[in-house]
């Protein structure tokens, strides 16, 4: 008979965003640890699928996200599009654009003084049918804050030619600042996954903070996560498990989920409350 715990681990993202699951594991299961021990903190791994199409892609992206730029008043979503005359034949063409603009970017920050550039970028396509090549290529980059937005706009150039005062556009640039809400910047993941169709690869600066994890084997069993996968309590109820927390909201902010294996899980979305 295979042996199952009921696992809590907390995904620390900042000071006012924290992620919580509770989920059943088995002794077979990969680093599976004693019963009633929590341990330390580590640093949450990066997941293998660097694209949006992937879950565990999408929720590490929200986490690294919030952690980095949810509490950066000036932090940018920047959307960088290509014209005609400019459009890269191939993804990897445009990610090598898009890097020389984030350099130049990040020279100008220099210039001014400012904290080093962080970043994510995203770049979106989708594939044409009859030839299987990439359309429609654009880039969604969140950035730190402090450069003014209308020179984070007019770098989207390509390199001046001789004679040239500015290099030709490449296409269309917007910086707006980032609109984060009680929920983070997951409203824009969200909005990053489900455009209509297409793809989605993502990448991140080296000098970004991970989100850690704590795990704690001891704290709940499998009745009581039972119990309460069945009775869906509300807000007030986590605001106990969890003092100082709120839920993000009551849809959003908490999801449960069966495995025949593992029988139910439970995962909180929780922001610090003011």
């Amino acid at each position: 008979m295979v042996r199952t715990f009921i696992r809590e681990k907390k995904i620390f993202c900042g000071d006012h965003y924290r992620e919580v699951d509770i989920f059943g594991y088995t002794t077979a299961q990969k680093n599976a640890a004693a019963r009633g021990k929590r341990s330390k903190k580590v640093q949450e791994s990066e997941p293998k699928q660097k694209n949006l199409n992937d879950k565990n892609a999408r929720r590490y992206f929200v986490q690294l996200g919030n952690l980095n730029f949810g509490d950066d008043p000036e932090a940018l979503h920047v959307t960088a599009t290509y014209s005609a005359k400019h459009l890269p034949r191939t993804v990897e063409a445009a990610e090598k654009e898009v890097s020389n603009y984030l350099r130049r970017v990040a020279y100008a920050r220099k210039k001014e003084g400012l904290p080093p550039l962080k970043y994510i970028l995203v770049t979106a396509y989708t594939t044409a049918r009859n030839s299987g090549k990439p359309t429609r290529i654009h880039h969604h980059i969140v950035m730190n804050g402090g450069l003014d937005r209308d020179v984070v706009e007019e770098l989207w150039r390509k390199r001046k030619r001789k004679g040239q005062k500015k290099g030709d556009r490449i296409g269309y640039c917007n910086a707006d600042r980032l609109q984060a809400d009680e929920n983070g910047i997951a409203a824009l993941c969200t909005y990053l996954v489900k455009q209509a169709g297409g793809k989605k690869r993502w990448s991140s600066s080296h000098n970004l903070k991970k989100p850690t994890s704590r795990a704690n084997d001891g704290k709940y069993n499998r009745r009581q996560i039972e119990k309460w996968a069945k009775e869906r309590p509300g807000r007030a109820f986590w605001e106990k498990k969890y003092p100082g927390w709120t839920l993000t909201d009551d849809d959003y902010g908490v999801q449960y989920e069966y495995n025949e294996q593992t029988g139910w899980s439970i995962y909180l979305k929780l922001r610090k409350k003011e």
